[in-house]
């Protein structure tokens, strides 16, 4: 017999490592829609020296893969993942999000190595001067680069709005099934996007972070907040307004306990009034520690709304 306590109840499915999974999807494709929209309004800013490039080539196809191998360990049967890279089911939400991290992993990389081709290239040369074809398919990419830009940005929304759809996909779970989840978790991995972009920017420019980039992440950073507090509200509101079910999960969500309190501590305290609160405090310093306690605390709380939507979401079955 098992005691039930916060991370372990009669109903719960899928635990923490999940939760860690979404965060780090979410990471991925936020920091590739902040790369796309950089390239295309401050060009000038998004070239192979960028911070918030450079930051994309390190952790948007790392987070991927840290989270795939969450996933695939998390499986009852690990070693089966495989047949899912190949047979595809148009009904499995499971199948389709297999996909998609192919596409986008694929795409993905060879966005990143058009960007980065001068120094591919380079590398090329030095390690393997035979492969001569490197340098001309890149060339070949020259024209289609725009193309390519659109490609990616897409594939980054489906991705970040997948990890909604995961969930709301589980029509037991009244709180979960919603609509609006797969846009809340889009723009809140927007939001940790920029977090980590700041966090690079502050860690690499020490004395004076205020810069193109960091201009661009500010102006992003107030729209996807304040949408992610509607999309959060209406979330809520949708829940008061459903049937019997949802009412229940909305109660058991943030009627009182420890989920109530992880809400409005981390969700809401370090996820938006934080960061909100301090704005023009970070705004009128040259300081890097101010971002990297604002900054934190915004990727502190899209951490902690992961959780909270995934644990209190299975509270309550219909």
């Amino acid at each position: 017999m098992t005691t039930a306590s916060a991370f372990h109840f009669e109903s719960l499915v899928w635990d923490w490592p999940i939760a860690v999974y979404l965060f780090l999807i979410g990471i991925s494709a936020g920091l590739v829609v902040l790369a796309v929209l950089l390239r295309q309004y401050y060009p000038n800013a998004a070239g192979s020296n960028s911070t918030l490039m450079r930051t994309t080539l390190i952790l948007a196809p790392t987070t991927i893969v840290l989270g795939l191998l969450i996933l695939i360990f998390h499986l009852t049967r690990p070693w089966t993942f495989w047949k899912l890279m190949f047979h595809y089911s148009p009904t499995s939400v499971m199948s389709m999000g297999v996909m998609l991290f192919q596409v986008y992993m694929a795409v993905l990389v060879v966005w990143l190595a058009k960007i980065y081709e001068t120094e591919l290239i380079s590398l090329q040369q030095k390690w393997l001067p035979k492969l001569s074809i490197i340098p001309r398919v890149l060339a070949m990419l020259t024209q289609a680069m725009r193309f390519l830009d659109i490609i990616m940005l897409v594939l980054a929304v489906l991705l970040g709005a997948y990890t909604g759809f995961l969930l709301s996909a589980l029509k037991s779970y009244p709180f979960l099934n919603n609509p609006l989840l797969p846009a809340l978790f889009l723009f809140s991995g927007i939001s940790s996007g920029i977090a980590v972009s700041l966090i690079a920017l502050a860690l690499r420019y020490r004395k004076n972070i205020h810069n193109p980039e960091s201009t661009f992440l500010h102006r992003v950073e107030g729209f996807v907040i304040w949408l992610e507090i509607f999309l959060l509200a209406a979330f809520f509101v949708g829940l008061a307004l459903g049937d019997d079910g949802k009412i229940r999960s909305l109660i058991a969500a943030l009627g009182g306990g420890f989920w109530t309190w992880w809400f409005w501590i981390g969700v809401v305290g370090f996820g938006f009034i934080i960061p909100l609160g301090l704005k023009k405090w970070v705004d009128k310093s040259h300081r890097a520690t101010r971002i990297l306690l604002v900054s934190g605390s915004s990727l502190f709380g899209v951490f902690c709304l992961r959780f909270f939507v995934l644990y209190a979401g299975q509270l309550t079955v219909a």
